[in-house]
């Protein structure tokens, strides 16, 4: 069964950066599309970014310009680099491809 595992949470500082990896079980050529997501407490989860086997990539306004997404695939893992975190950008960030969904990792913005 294929799995997705995220990695690279934690605590960050407003204007810092934070660096967000999903490593699947098997190539990510396998997936044509591969996303990230976000679910801060009390909110619904919400769409951050994708990215196509083709290398084209995609951004919800909020972290257009700030949240650059790319894939690896000689590690079979997809990257989200976190820039200038803000206040608004604390949840737990998922990683997906298709109906398969990663067990999250939680980033934390403070000073």
């Amino acid at each position: 069964q294929v799995q997705l595992v995220e990695s690279g949470g934690g605590l960050a500082k407003p204007g810092g950066t934070l660096t967000l990896g999903c490593r699947a079980s098997e190539s990510i050529f396998n997936f044509p599309v591969m996303a990230w997501y976000r679910q801060a407490p009390g909110a619904e989860r919400t769409w951050v970014a994708r990215i196509t086997t083709g290398g084209n990539s995609y951004y919800a306004d909020s972290v257009e310009d700030r949240f650059p997404i790319r894939r690896a695939y000689n590690e079979n893992k997809m990257y989200l680099q976190m820039d200038s975190l803000t206040p608004e950008d604390p949840a737990v960030y998922y990683c997906k491809t298709g109906r398969l969904w990663g067990q999250g990792t939680q980033v934390i913005v403070s000073s």
